[in-house]
């Protein structure tokens, strides 16, 4: 119940604040969005704000903080990379027109994963809210990408799904039932619990057949769904009460199977580094070496196909066809010459379908929209089937190009309330409203020099002031002068200053010019943006288009500049490299990468692989993986040759760490990796395992790491590396014949150890520890007191 003994706005404030108890309300008041309470507290905390107070509450001083209106940005991107949201409460009454405080309503909803501000995003990266239900059993998610207009929904069966696509898809934002075990989830993650009404998937499928305007979701291949339907409810809901508008860019919801494409679990995206480095940076990465792309909507697009590797040939197919086309002659230059200059129009166009795009957008869309006849001349050259399917979604709308031009100023401002955004000549009041304002100086002087002549006095004058407006002043000697019809405004004591019908008239005229031109300039803006709207389907095909062709040009572009070759693909689980390379270390180091070569067959299904620390062994494991996604996503590879298998999943377990939030310790995290590996790899799985069994004792070690292989080799048949240090397990391949020994070569010259870093067949002939830690600059007394224990050991 609100205190009554507060101020009225204050009791307005508590009013709008208990309707979003979770958000900071930002309260606008004048030129400043204030808060107030524990919101003032929090934010002055987390801007480093001064924090001030206003009127009292039960004799305390009531707490306040606020930001200018117009500066407001760089504090809401701060709030919302802390996991904020912010209310946005703004005046929509007129002043003066009511007693009490000025009317004012939440028009908008900020979020982490809602956001479509240009200024609050990161050009290169998705923005994704996720909706997950349900428990062990399986689980229903929907993702939610407000700036580009994709909704899509599937449904999991084990926690270890849900953790591969939590670390492929790296939301924003989480919503959770208020039922859901957050201990599912990694600790990093922040999720809002909503109630559970609002997952229930009979409620949920209505309100998605509403929104899409059909009869059922037949149509979209979901409506078999339970868990999944339930998740894409809650997260439509969210949209809108967050936009609190209509989202007609939302125009389908997308069915996805996880089983169409190559899977990687959790552990083996981190592994890969694909587009995260292990330090949670995005440097050194795969993204990081393949990123040429010219437009930010194309980055994004090169990292979704990153992350979501297809086993669909056909489509594979068509990209690296398209890529050996673009290749030739670098034909693919050209086009990413003209491809720099587009626009980021997914983002453009999630705001103009949400009435928020500013003048600004609009402009970007118009000189991107005048570069896309060039593009299509461009491609009508090339004689590719996938090259002239993405020439008939390329809509260059000439019509909607010169309605944006003409209605615009080459350089708009900012934010229409601004003004200064209609172009002259687009619409004749405006021009009219903005010539009196503009001209009212050259009328006075027009209108004094008439008056002088009609009524022949000389002391004659036509000014204005904030207070009088408008008059016409004649000296006190004259002023028995004065025509009748000139009505008395003010007396001074030097003169008397009079009021005409006509000045009155031209005086209405010009002070009511400026705030009719700027309301006639927003009406004419409104009406473009719904203009817009008509003809958002073609333009966000249009903006897809692009988006592909960017990523085939970048694809194109790195094939040549890194001497990548086109991979062949084959049906069965088989492997063949020549001279293989890791994209990565080639990019990084500054001496030749040394190529390897690797054969995984059904006469070579596992290798085990031995070698000194540093040696290579990481590294042409991790060269394998990433070979085999990138062709699985499309793109040529770094090697002389390479055939790759239709593979279902890349799995590693490579590298050691505790999970302290999860309680968990090194050698527990190691085995529940390896279960999940044991658990679900296939005949069609490719396999990394690298130093298994180190996190507990010698001999348990060795007994599950010979056991894990005997396993994966024999039972489940995947194509597996095995790295090890255990030389016991070299001796598996006497009992299995589709099992054989690698090792990476290392020499000692004078008493200095030089790794070779190439592959050889056979087992290693020393681990060579010693000389490593030596590397590593271990003091000399404890490598000779290692050697002497050695020594001791090896007789034993």
């Amino acid at each position: 119940m609100i205190d009554t003994t507060h101020t009225p706005m204050i009791q307005q404030y508590l009013r709008i604040k208990a309707e979003h108890p979770e958000a900071l309300l930002f309260y606008r008041m004048g030129d400043f969005y204030e808060l107030f309470f524990d919101d003032a507290r929090k934010v002055a905390s987390l801007l480093d704000l001064t924090l001030t107070s206003r009127g009292q509450s039960n004799g305390i001083p009531i707490p306040m903080a606020g930001i200018p209106y117009h500066a407001a940005e760089p504090y809401l991107a701060k709030l919302l990379r802390a996991n904020e949201r912010v209310a946005i409460c703004e005046q929509v009454g007129e002043p003066n027109t009511q007693k009490g405080p000025m009317e004012r309503r939440v028009i908008r909803i900020l979020s982490p994963g809602t956001v479509t501000d240009e200024d609050l995003l990161t050009s290169d990266q998705d923005v994704l809210v996720l909706a997950l239900c349900g428990n062990e059993q399986g689980f229903g998610l929907a993702s939610l990408d407000l700036c580009r207009g994709r909704f899509a929904v599937l449904e999991l069966k084990t926690p270890e799904d849900l953790l591969a696509e939590l670390e492929r898809l790296n939301p924003s934002e989480i919503l959770i039932e208020e039922c859901f075990n957050k201990a599912l989830l990694p600790a990093a993650f922040k999720p809002q619990r909503r109630p559970s009404w609002e997952f229930e998937p009979t409620t949920a499928a209505r309100r998605l057949s509403q929104h899409f305007k059909v009869q059922n979701l037949q149509g979209f291949g979901c409506a078999h769904l339970t868990l999944g339907l339930g998740a894409a409810g809650c997260l439509l809901n969210y949209g809108l009460e967050t936009q609190k508008s209509a989202l007609p860019h939302i125009q389908g919801l997308q069915l996805e199977n996880r089983d169409e494409g190559l899977q990687l679990d959790a552990s083996t995206r981190r592994n890969l580094e694909l587009t995260r480095n292990l330090q949670g940076g995005d440097a050194h990465t795969l993204l990081f070496i393949l990123n040429h792309t010219k437009t930010p909507m194309g980055s994004r697009l090169l990292s979704r196909w990153l992350q979501n590797p297809l086993r669909a040939r056909p489509i594979l197919t068509q990209r690296l066809d398209a890529i050996a086309r673009l290749k030739q002659d670098c034909s693919y230059r050209d086009l990413q010459n003209l491809l720099q200059s587009i626009g980021d129009l997914e983002r453009i166009l999630a705001r103009v379908a949400l009435l928020s795009a500013r003048p600004r957008d609009l402009s970007r869309l118009a000189q991107s929209l005048k570069i896309i006849p060039q593009l299509q001349d461009l491609l009508a050259h090339y004689d590719h089937p996938f090259i002239t399917q993405l020439l008939i979604h390329l809509h260059a709308r000439p019509d909607l190009c010169q309605l944006l031009e003409q209605a615009l100023v080459p350089e708009p401002a900012a934010l229409i309330r601004d003004g200064g955004v209609i172009a002259p000549g687009f619409d004749e009041e405006l021009d009219t409203l903005r010539a009196l304002s503009n001209n009212a100086q050259g009328f006075l002087l027009e209108l004094e020099e008439q008056e002088k002549k009609t009524t022949g006095l000389s002391t004659l004058k036509v000014g204005f002031n904030r207070v009088h407006g408008f008059y016409i002043e004649i000296s006190r000697g004259q002023s028995l002068l004065a025509p009748k019809h000139y009505q008395r405004r003010q007396t001074l004591k030097n003169c008397e200053r009079y009021i005409t019908p006509e000045l009155k008239e031209f005086e209405d005229k010009v002070l009511s010019s400026k705030e009719r031109a700027l309301a006639l300039e927003k009406q004419l803006y409104e009406t473009l943006l719904q203009d817009l709207l008509i003809e958002l389907p073609l333009l966000q095909e249009t903006a897809e288009t692009l988006s592909t062709l960017d990523v085939l040009c970048c694809l194109a572009e790195r094939a040549e500049t890194l001497n990548w070759t086109r991979p062949i693909l084959g049906d069965t689980a088989e492997l063949q490299i020549k001279a293989g390379r890791h994209p990565v270390v080639e990019h990084l180091q500054k001496i030749p990468f040394v190529a390897n070569d690797l054969s995984l067959t059904d006469e070579h299904r596992m290798w085990i692989i031995t070698g000194p620390n540093m040696g290579g062994k990481s590294t042409y494991m991790r060269q394998a993986a990433l070979i085999v996604l990138l062709a699985h996503m499309g793109s040529f590879v770094p090697a002389d040759s390479a055939l790759i298998g239709n593979f279902d999943r890349i799995f590693s377990r490579i590298g050691a760490f505790d999970d302290l939030a999860g309680g968990r310790s090194t050698f527990m995290v190691e085995m529940t990796e390896t279960a999940n590996i044991l658990h679900n790899a296939t005949p069609q799985s490719l396999v990394l395992i690298d130093e298994i069994g180190r996190g507990t004792s010698t001999y348990d070690g060795l007994a599950l790491a010979w056991a894990v292989g005997y396993y994966l080799a024999n039972q489940l048949q995947a194509r597996t590396l095995f790295a090890t240090h255990y030389f016991e397990l070299t001796t598996l391949v006497d009992e299995l014949p589709f099992m054989g020994n690698l090792h990476f070569e290392a020499v000692e010259h004078q008493e200095q150890l030089i790794f070779l870093h190439s592959v050889k067949e056979g087992p290693a002939s020393k681990s060579y520890g010693l000389q490593v830690a030596q590397l590593a600059g271990v003091p000399t007394a404890v490598i000779t007191q290692a050697k002497k224990k050695l020594q001791s050991l090896e007789s034993v």
